[in-house]
C-alpha cells in the first residue's frame, strides 16, 4: 500500500485516508494512487460505501501541490485539474456511494474532491473554500462547475471570486455540507452515516446515484420520466422483491445487490 493513500475496512465500509503531510496536498502521484485505490474498491462487491478522510489533525486536503505548478507551466498540462477530473468521473460512475469526513482545511482541490462525494460531514472547526484566485488562477477540478450546482451561482461566485473560506456552520447553512459534528466525533459520525447507507439495497443505492448524476440538467418532465422507469426496475429487482417481502413479513431485509 502506498504511503500517500491507505485503506481500512470497517465491515462492508472502506475508509480511505489521504496521507501527504503536512496538509495532504493533492500531488500528481497521490491522485494517481487515489484513482487506483478507488477503482479497486469499486470492483469489490463486498464494499457498500466508501469514506474519504485526511490524515493528521490539520486538514482534510488543503489543495493541490503548488510546488508542481512551475513544471506544469512549461508542459502546458492540466496537472491536478485533469487528475481531479479523472477521479471525479470515476466517482460519478461508481455504484458505490462516497461520504467525505471533512476536518481542518478543505480548500481548492480538497473541496473539489469533497464535492465529488454524495454526502459531506464536517467537523465544527473545518474551513472550506476555493482560494485559487489569490494565486491568479481559477478552480480547475470542479469548483466552477460542481460547486454552483450544489450551493447556487451567487454563493459559488463569492467563494471563487474572493478566495476566502467559510466555516462549517456557514457551509451547513449553504448546503455545502450535510451535517456538522464536534471535532472529536467526526470519524464516528461519518461512519454512522456510511453504515446507514451500506445497510440499504446496493441496487437501489446505485440507481439513486445514477439518477442524481444523469438527470440534474434535464427538464423536470424528463427527470420524472426517468425516475418512474428506475422505480419500476427497482421494484422488479431481487432487492425490491426482498424489501417488500421483508416489510410485509415484519423482518429485516437481506439485500443481495441484484
Amino acid at each position: 500500500m502506498s504511503q500517500l493513500i491507505s485503506s481500512e475496512r470497517d465491515g462492508n465500509i472502506a475508509v480511505v485516508t489521504i496521507d501527504n503531510p503536512p496538509l495532504n496536498a493533492l500531488s500528481a502521484a497521490l491522485l494517481t494512487e487515489l484513482e487506483a485505490e478507488l477503482g479497486s474498491l469499486e470492483a469489490d462487491d463486498e464494499i457498500r460505501a466508501i469514506v474519504l478522510r485526511g490524515a493528521g489533525d490539520r486538514a482534510f486536503v488543503a489543495g493541490a501541490d503548488i510546488k508542481e505548478f512551475p513544471a506544469l507551466r512549461e508542459t502546458g498540462e492540466g496537472g491536478p485539474a485533469r487528475g481531479l477530473h479523472t477521479v471525479g468521473h470515476l466517482m460519478d460512475a461508481a455504484r458505490t456511494p462516497f461520504v467525505a469526513a471533512i476536518h481542518g482545511f478543505c480548500l481548492g482541490g480538497g473541496l473539489e474532491l469533497a464535492l465529488c462525494c454524495d454526502v459531506r460531514i464536517a467537523a465544527a472547526g473545518a474551513k472550506l473554500g476555493q482560494p485559487e484566485v489569490k494565486l491568479g488562477l481559477i478552480p480547475g477540478g470542479g469548483g466552477t462547475q460542481r460547486l454552483p450546482r450544489l450551493v447556487g451561482q451567487g454563493r459559488a461566485m463569492l467563494l471563487n471570486l474572493t478566495g476566502e473560506p467559510i466555516d462549517a456552520a456557514t457551509a451547513l447553512a449553504w448546503g455545502l455540507v450535510e451535517r456538522v459534528v464536534p471535532d472529536g466525533e467526526l470519524l464516528e459520525a461519518t461512519l454512522a452515516v456510511a453504515r446507514q447507507i451500506a445497510a440499504q439495497s446496493p441496487h437501489a443505492v446505485s440507481t439513486l446515484r445514477e439518477l442524481a448524476r444523469t438527470t440534474r440538467d434535464l427538464s423536470l418532465e424528463e427527470g420524472l420520466r426517468r425516475e418512474a422507469e428506475a422505480f419500476a426496475r427497482c421494484l422488479r429487482s431481487d432487492d425490491g422483491g426482498e424489501g417488500v417481502a421483508a416489510f410485509i413479513e415484519k423482518r429485516a431485509p437481506r439485500f443481495a445487490g441484484r
